[in-house]
C-alpha cells in the first residue's frame, strides 16, 4: 500500500523549521525536582548500649558502621525461622498483592510511553446505497408537473490508513512517562516495605510461640511440684501429723497452676494460626513443633543514624512520592502552551472491487492543528496550585518519615537495651525466690512454719518466672522491631531505576493466575 502525499515545501522553510522543532522537542515546562536535603544525624544513636551508662547482656554488633544485609533473620541462627521465612516470600498473598500492584504500575510507565509515538489506524469499509425514487428533486416540466427522481445506487471500497501525532513541545509527555516511573518506584519501595512487616510479623510470631512453649514448661514443672507437695500434706494429713486446712491449701494451689497451664495453648494455638496465614496455609493443615525458647537476642548490626534513610523503604518511597508530585506540576505547567496536532490519511477508494486497490484510486489528505486556550477561568493556575500544594504536602510526609524512622530504631535500642538489664534484675529475683522456697519448706518439713508460708513462696516462685518469661519474649520481639525499625536487609540500592521499571516483564509475570 502506498500513500501519497504533497509536493515537498520549499527547502528553506524545512531548513528553517526543522531546528525550531527539535529545540521545543527539548522544552520541558515546570520545576526541576531536587531530593530534599535530609537532616543532619547525630553521629551515634543516643540509645545504643555504647553511649548509654547502663550495663546489660546486650550489646550492638561491632564495627559501628555494620549494617545488615540480605536474609537478616539468619541473624538469630535459628533453622525452623530461615525455613519459615523461605516460605512467606513464596506464599504470602499480602506480599503477592504488593506485587501484583508493581507490575500494574510498570504497565502505566508503557502506557505513557506511548504517547511518544504516531498513532495509526486503519479501517477497511464496504458501503452500498441507493437513493430514495420518491424524492421530488428532478426539474419541473412543461406541463406543470415534476417527474419522478432517479434512483441511484452506489458502492464504496474503501481501505484508509489513519496517522495522527502529537509533538511533545513542551515535556507533558515527559512528565507523564516520569511520573508513571516514579509512581511504579514507589510501588516497588511499597512492596519491600510490605515484605519486610511480613517478615518481622512472622519473626514476632515464631518468638511468641516459643515463648509460650517456655511458659508452658514452667506451669508443667510447677503442676508436678504441686503435685507432690499436695500428695506430701495429704499424707500428712491422713497420718494425722498436719491439718486440713493445709491439704486445703495445697489443692488450691496444684489446681490454679493447671487451670494456668491450661490457659496457655490459647495464646499458643492462636499465633500458630496467625503464621499459617503469613505463609498462605489453613490455619487446620499447620502445625509448629514444640519447642521452649531458650536463647537472648544476638548483636544486631545497628550502623549509625546516617545511613538510615538509604536503608528504610518507607522513606524511600516517601521520597518517590515527592517526585512523582513534582512531574504533576509540569505536567499542569504544559497546558499553558498550545498543542501541535499532526493528522494525515491515505489509502485507496473505489466504487468497483476490481479497480479497488488500483493505482487511480489511492486518496490522501494531510493537516495540523494548534488549539490554545484563551480563557478557562482560572482552570489551569488552580490545577498548578492544586499539584504545588500536594507536593509541599507530600514534603512534609516524607520529613515526618524520616523523623519517625529515627524514632522507631531509638525506641526498639532503648527497649532491648533496657530490657536486657531488667531481664538480669528478674533473673536474681527467681533465684532468690526459689533459694526461698528451699528454706521455707525446710521450715515446714520439720514444724517451724505453716504450710501458708510454703504456698506465697511457691506463689512467688511461679509469678517471678511468668515475668523473666514474659521479659524474654520481649526482648526477642524488640529485637525483631530494632531490625524492621533498621530496614531489614534492604537498602536504596535495591530500588528499580526508571530504566527497569520501563522495561517489558517476564511472560510469567503477566500471566492471569488461576
Amino acid at each position: 500500500m502506498r500513500i501519497l502525499t504533497r509536493k515537498p515545501v520549499n527547502g528553506m522553510i524545512r531548513l528553517c523549521t526543522a531546528p525550531l522543532l527539535l529545540v521545543l522537542a527539548g522544552c520541558v515546562v515546570g520545576p526541576k525536582y531536587h531530593p530534599p536535603s535530609p537532616q543532619a544525624p547525630a553521629p551515634q544513636y543516643k540509645e545504643s548500649p555504647s553511649q548509654s551508662k547502663e550495663t546489660g547482656d546486650w550489646t550492638v554488633a561491632q564495627p559501628a558502621d555494620a549494617k545488615l544485609r540480605g536474609k537478616w533473620w539468619e541473624i538469630f541462627n535459628d533453622s525452623e525461622l530461615n525455613a519459615l521465612e523461605e516460605q512467606l516470600d513464596i506464599n504470602n498473598q499480602n506480599i503477592k498483592q504488593f506485587f501484583e500492584n508493581f507490575m500494574e504500575a510498570r504497565a502505566v510507565v508503557r502506557e505513557a510511553r506511548a504517547q511518544y509515538f504516531p498513532t495509526l489506524a486503519v479501517a477497511p469499509s464496504f458501503n452500498r446505497s441507493r437513493t430514495s425514487g420518491n424524492l421530488n428533486t428532478a426539474p419541473v416540466n412543461t406541463s406543470g408537473t415534476g417527474t419522478a427522481a432517479k434512483q441511484l445506487q452506489s458502492t464504496v471500497y474503501s481501505l484508509p490508513l489513519e496517522a495522527s501525532w502529537e509533538p511533545d513541545l513542551w515535556g507533558k509527555v515527559r512528565n507523564t512517562v516520569h511520573q508513571a516511573q516514579y509512581a511504579a518506584q514507589v510501588s516497588a519501595a511499597d512492596l519491600e516495605n510490605e515484605r519486610l512487616t511480613e517478615q518481622a510479623s512472622l519473626a514476632e510470631y515464631f518468638f511468641e510461640i516459643r515463648g509460650q512453649d517456655q511458659l508452658q514448661k514452667i506451669f508443667d514443672d510447677t503442676v508436678a511440684a504441686d503435685q507432690k507437695a499436695y500428695d506430701l500434706t495429704r499424707a500428712l494429713y491422713e497420718a494425722g501429723i498436719d491439718d486440713q486446712i493445709s491439704v486445703v491449701e495445697a489443692e488450691t494451689t496444684l489446681q490454679s497452676a493447671q487451670a494456668g497451664a491450661t490457659n496457655v495453648g490459647i495464646a499458643r494455638a492462636q499465633y500458630e494460626h496467625a503464621i499459617a496465614v503469613l505463609l498462605g496455609q489453613a490455619a487446620s493443615n499447620f502445625s509448629i513443633p514444640v519447642k521452649p525458647m531458650t536463647v537472648a537476642p544476638p548483636p544486631i548490626p545497628v550502623g549509625v543514624p546516617s545511613e538510615l534513610l538509604e536503608r528504610r523503604p518507607d522513606v524511600a518511597a516517601a521520597e518517590r512520592t515527592m517526585a512523582q508530585a513534582n512531574a504533576a506540576i509540569g505536567i499542569a505547567y504544559a497546558a499553558y502552551y498550545p498543542n501541535l496536532t499532526l493528522t494525515a490519511e491515505g489509502g485507496f477508494e473505489s466504487s468497483s472491487f476490481q479497480h479497488w486497490l488500483s493505482w487511480p484510486s489511492r486518496f490522501w489528505s494531510i493537516g495540523g492543528s494548534i488549539p490554545e486556550v484563551i480563557f478557562d477561568a482560572g482552570l489551569r493556575r488552580a490545577t498548578v496550585q492544586q499539584y504545588v500544594a500536594t507536593y509541599n504536602a507530600d514534603l512534609a510526609s516524607y520529613r515526618q518519615t524520616v523523623l519517625s524512622a529515627f524514632q522507631q530504631v531509638e525506641d526498639s535500642l532503648a527497649e532491648v537495651r533496657i530490657l536486657s538489664k531488667q531481664i538480669q534484675q528478674e533473673q536474681q529475683a527467681v533465684d532468690s525466690a526459689q533459694t526461698f522456697l528451699k528454706l521455707e519448706q525446710a521450715r515446714y518439713d520439720t514444724g517451724v512454719d505453716p504450710y501458708i508460708d510454703v504456698l506465697i513462696a511457691q506463689t512467688t516462685v511461679l509469678a517471678d518466672q511468668q515475668t523473666l518469661n514474659g521479659l524474654q519474649v520481649q526482648q526477642m520481639t524488640s529485637a525483631v522491631a530494632l531490625v524492621e525499625a533498621l530496614g531489614g536487609g534492604w537498602d536504596r540500592s535495591q530500588l528499580p531505576s526508571p530504566q527497569q521499571v520501563t522495561q517489558k516483564p517476564a511472560k510469567s509475570e503477566t500471566t492471569i493466575k488461576q
